[in-house]
């Protein structure tokens, strides 16, 4: 996913000049790689432009799917201006944000990348809305970062979590998920609420609260729900890992190709059939022996030990041991395709290894 710094803005397009606008779906923190992985399934299934935006400029492989490629901040207003000009965004999947970790270095950063970012995307979709007089659909991906127990013991006896429990979140970027969850009910519910032109319903607001996401294609980078897919990538190269919460230490996870698939599912979704706005989803619950003891029977001369960092843990303890996905799976069919054994062994385990060997 983008952050929001500076560059230049600029395009690559396959679009010849004069052209009318082109029907388009927008995905911005298109360089990720759960950008990466949507993108190649929205190609696969055609009958769509697609316009990718990223804070950076984007791998000849991500421009090759798209109908074109910006690179620049979604907080330049200006950027938006020039690419509305090009083409008429009738879906935009915003996943561009700052992530959990280095928010909290940089909160004042997060808060106008996660939340003043979401606000200008919003807008956008909403005056397209306007001006063409048809609905946006848009996507949110919020995350269990949202959640907030005030105790371990409120945690464990909370069990599994429904999408209106519990929400206190002790970290900016679960602040900043929370708010883009509200601003997205109120631009679709409420925008505008007392002007005498305004548009009943311009947007479309769908979000999932995703889990740890777990990948196997992208090395570990320090992040809060990092500590299981590092621990495969230590072994698998043979060095000792000392992980940074306690083994007892529970949260839900996913496969990054689960969350694309679930992205499209809820997307796909007839609106009359959702119930909600915000959706959890979740496949495992591990803990992080679980994690340690698959790594020592695939790694038998593996070292793993505990590290508590005393701040990562307060993050990880203050998130659900697991959430209740119900009315994902009643709504839009939402059904995992990995328990911990199968995402370990049929997933993680093989590219890994493959990676270092």
């Amino acid at each position: 996913m983008t952050t929001a710094m500076s560059p230049t803005p600029s395009a690559t397009s396959r679009h010849t000049s004069g052209r009318q606008r082109t029907t388009a779906a927008l995905v911005t923190g298109a360089g990720g790689e759960m950008g990466h992985g949507l993108i190649q399934t929205l190609a696969a299934e055609g009958g769509r432009a697609i316009v990718a935006l990223d804070i950076r400029e984007l791998s000849s492989e991500i421009r090759s799917s798209c109908d074109a490629a910006f690179a620049g901040d979604i907080c330049d207003e200006g950027l938006l201006s020039r690419l509305l000009a090009q083409y008429e965004i009738s879906e935009i999947y915003h996943l561009a944000a700052l992530l959990s970790t280095r928010g909290e270095f940089v909160p004042e950063t997060a808060h106008q990348v996660n939340v003043v970012g979401t606000l200008n995307m919003l807008k956008l979709a909403a005056e397209e809305a306007r001006t063409h007089g048809r609905t946006v659909r848009f996507f949110f991906p919020s995350s269990i970062a949202a959640y907030g127990m005030a105790t371990l013991a409120q945690k464990r006896a909370a069990g599994r979590v429904a999408e209106n429990q519990c929400l206190e979140p002790i970290t900016m970027y679960g602040c900043s998920k929370l708010a883009g969850e509200h601003l997205g009910r109120y631009y679709e519910r409420h925008y505008r609420l007392l002007a005498k032109d305004r548009m009943e319903k311009p947007i479309d607001f769908r979000s999932i609260r995703f889990p740890g996401i777990i990948s196997a294609d992208t090395v570990p980078s320090g992040g809060t729900s990092d500590y299981g897919p590092e621990m495969i990538h230590a072994a698998a190269q043979g060095r000792p890992y000392g992980c940074f919460v306690r083994a007892d230490s529970r949260i839900p996870f996913m496969t990054m190709p689960e969350a694309v698939t679930a992205i499209v599912g809820v997307m796909r979704a007839e609106k009359s059939v959702l119930q909600r706005q915000v959706y959890n989803i979740s496949s495992f619950a591990p803990s992080a022996q679980d994690f340690a003891s698959l790594v020592l029977r695939e790694f038998p001369g593996a070292i793993v030990t505990w590290e508590v960092d005393e701040k990562r843990q307060a993050i990880i303890d203050s998130w659900p041991e697991d959430i209740d996905d119900a009315a994902a799976r009643a709504d839009w069919g939402w059904k995992p395709q990995h328990d911990l054994a199968s995402a370990f062994s049929g997933y993680l385990l093989p590219r890994i290894r493959a990676r270092y060997e």
